[in-house]
């Protein structure tokens, strides 16, 4: 894939991407976690690459969304389906769903908003799913007790890419070997000319050892699922409380993740743990070995009289002997007793197998001494034992657990995207569900709702009223403050973009034509000054004079200037916006004056209030067909005439019907 014809990726990211092993598909896939490992590069940035990568699949150059607010409805409904994601994953994947103009980019969404709205939101599944993250894989991996060594400067190469982990020497010769082997624990040599060549150490002649980078180190398949084993244990709950499909077997992997400690260490094997500990206490052993020893001896002296002829005595003296005589002479059984001692002791304290036992039983000499004392040189004989018996054990152990593991590499990169999928398909369901959502039809002209209620309204969902409304065509939408026009305004753009991402729609049932441009413009705070004005102006009549199949939603463009002219000037845009193929509704409290000012017969609907109730408007929301619905200050009028029965209430109630 040439990652430069993605739309906003330059030579520097397509650099980066290429770093990454998969990123062609995390790019067909929208995985944003996976395109977000690569080298500088933002789980936003990965997102806005995703939808480029999407958009070039599709051949989508649309850009829908032309206005700020429509972008903002876009924004606010991005935001309320990111919330009902539980991972950091989900909520970044759900960036990738964009308003589009692509027929097959919304279909594509369409089979998916499918499938996910057959889910079921599970609390014990959206429990699990919060401890699921996208895999890292580990780049600090170290080892430092094993080296490869060659004398060939190709291979020298091949191994330092191939085995990263480990450190590459260069050696020519035997003797080179050996200092190494003094050096490493294990020395793995890739020449075949080193075969034959007797050196002390474990010196391994493997020319094969590139091919197989997880048995010469484990530690890189133990790293991985070290470092990711949380996130892979939640995918496996995720699997089981959910029933889905799992690519492998669950209880094999469990296990062998049951086995690998959180450092990367092999757990549960008790004779590692038996010489980790044999080497960890071995000096304080030796040294309450030594006292156990010395403690015996000492309560034997204390115990026995012992009796010295005196040319005894005169001969010790002569010799220049001092108690280890005396000891071996009138003691040698008590000694052999205390040495016998601290020799079990020793080889209990660390529980040591025979062969170990034997150098352990060296370290008290049978020669009388006291203080007994140690032999450093066999207890040193006897840590050169355990630690390469440990390293052995431990590499053994580290190989097996790797082999078992590595073949669930590629299933459990597949168990994580599933269970991070299923987080966004369930994200799509709940905020189906709780705004009763359904999936809209794509036919016919303009836009026609039934049931809808607008998720941006700060009110649950069973408070509001829900509203039906069609357009298709020019028409201007009036009504009493505080009716509902801007929220029936943010409904239709709320059905148009959530239905041109390929989602359901907060409605009982809907249906519209797939635009190619929403310019929703929101109403103007106050009087524009000449400039302003200008540019609003200008913008409106480039807006007439554009492309075909366009959605234009306007509240009360009358605010820009004086009433009088605003109806003129509103007249006239809808005038050039009913020749072409656009869908147009604007709200406005001037629309029996735009409708005088216009040359062509303009559709008029109302959100009607039909009365007063306690001081309150009682409000019909949904906007009636052809219906000039009357204003506020007109229902007040009627209320007072009706109540008070004077002739100025009439005569004012006259001029509204005029």
């Amino acid at each position: 894939m040439e990652f430069e014809s993605i739309p906003g990726v330059g030579a520097k990211t397509a650099s980066a991407l290429a770093e990454v092993e998969g990123a062609e598909r995390a790019l067909r896939e929208g995985d944003v976690a996976h395109l977000a490992s690569a080298p500088g590069i933002s789980e936003g940035r990965a997102a806005r690459i995703a939808r480029g990568a999407i958009r070039r699949e599709h051949d989508d150059s649309s850009r829908l969304l032309r206005t700020d607010r429509a972008r903002e409805i876009h924004r606010e409904l991005l935001s309320l389906l990111q919330d009902r994601a539980v991972t950091a994953y989900g909520k970044r994947r759900l960036e990738t769903f964009y308003p589009s103009g692509s027929p097959s980019r919304i279909e594509e969404v369409r089979a998916f908003a499918r499938r996910a709205l057959e889910r079921e939101p599970d609390p014990d599944v959206r429990e699990a799913l919060s401890g699921v993250t996208p895999l890292e894989t580990p780049r600090d991996v170290r080892v430092r007790d094993r080296c490869l060594v060659t004398s060939d400067a190709e291979t020298l190469a091949a191994a330092r890419e191939a085995l990263p982990e480990l450190p590459v020497e260069v050696c020519e010769d035997a003797r080179g070997l050996a200092d190494l082997a003094r050096s490493y624990s294990t020395v793995i040599a890739l020449d075949e000319a080193f075969t034959g060549v007797e050196v002390e150490g474990d010196v391994q002649v493997r020319p094969d050892a590139l091919s197989d980078p997880a048995e010469i180190a484990p530690e890189r398949v133990l790293s991985f699922f070290a470092t990711n084993r949380e996130s892979i244990r939640a995918a496996i709950s995720v699997h089981r409380t959910d029933g889905m499909d799992p690519p492998c077997d669950l209880d094999s992997l469990d296990d062998a993740l049951s086995r690998l400690g959180p450092d990367g260490e092999v757990r549960d094997d008790a004779e590692l743990d038996r010489l980790t500990r044999a080497v960890s206490d071995l000096d304080a052993s030796v040294h309450t070995a030594e006292s156990v020893a010395n403690d015996s001896l000492r309560n034997a002296i204390e115990e026995r009289d012992v009796t010295i002829e005196g040319t005894d005595l005169l001969s010790l003296a002569e010799r220049g002997a001092g108690i280890d005589s005396l000891l071996s002479r009138e003691l040698a059984d008590e000694y052999a007793e205390a040495i016998e001692a601290a020799r079990e002791h020793l080889i209990d304290a660390l529980a040591l197998d025979p062969g170990e036992s034997e150098i352990a039983r060296g370290a008290f000499p049978e020669e009388p001494t006291f203080p007994v004392e140690h032999d450093e040189n066999v207890v040193g004989r006897l840590r050169e034992e355990l630690v390469a018996e440990k390293e052995r054990r431990a590499t053994r152990g580290k190989r097996e657990l790797a082999a078992d593991l590595a073949a669930f590499r590629d299933p459990s990169e597949a168990l994580v995207r599933a269970a991070l999928d299923l987080d966004v398909e369930l994200a799509v369901s709940r905020f189906s569900r709780e705004f009763d959502c359904t999936m809209p039809d794509f036919s016919g002209a303009g836009i026609e709702i039934e049931g809808g209620r607008s998720p941006l309204l700060a009110e649950p969902l069973e408070a509001i009223e829900p509203v039906d409304y069609s357009v298709a065509g020019v028409t201007l939408l009036s009504g009493v403050n505080s009716g509902g026009k801007t929220s029936t305004l943010d409904l239709v753009c709320t059905v148009v973009v959530l239905a041109q991402m390929g989602l359901p729609v907060p409605a009982d049932r809907a249906r519209l034509e797939r635009f190619s441009e929403v310019h929703y413009h929101a109403k103007t705070q106050g009087t524009l000054d000449a400039g302003a004005f200008e540019g609003t102006v200008r913008e409106f009549a480039d807006l007439a004079s554009g492309g075909e199949g366009r959605l234009v939603l306007v509240d009360e463009l009358e605010s820009i200037t004086e009433p009088g002219a605003s109806a003129k000037i509103i007249a006239g845009i809808l005038e050039a916006l009913a020749e072409t193929d656009t869908t147009a509704v604007f709200v406005s409290h001037l629309a029996r004056e735009i409708r005088s000012a216009a040359d062509c017969e303009i559709a008029v609907d109302g959100i009607e209030a039909v009365g007063l109730e306690d001081g309150e408007l009682v409000v019909n929301r949904s906007p009636v067909k052809g219906r000039l619905a009357r204003s506020t200050p007109e229902l007040i009028v009627e209320k007072l005439a009706r109540e008070e029965g004077t002739a100025i209430y009439d005569r004012l109630l006259g001029k509204f019907e005029s």
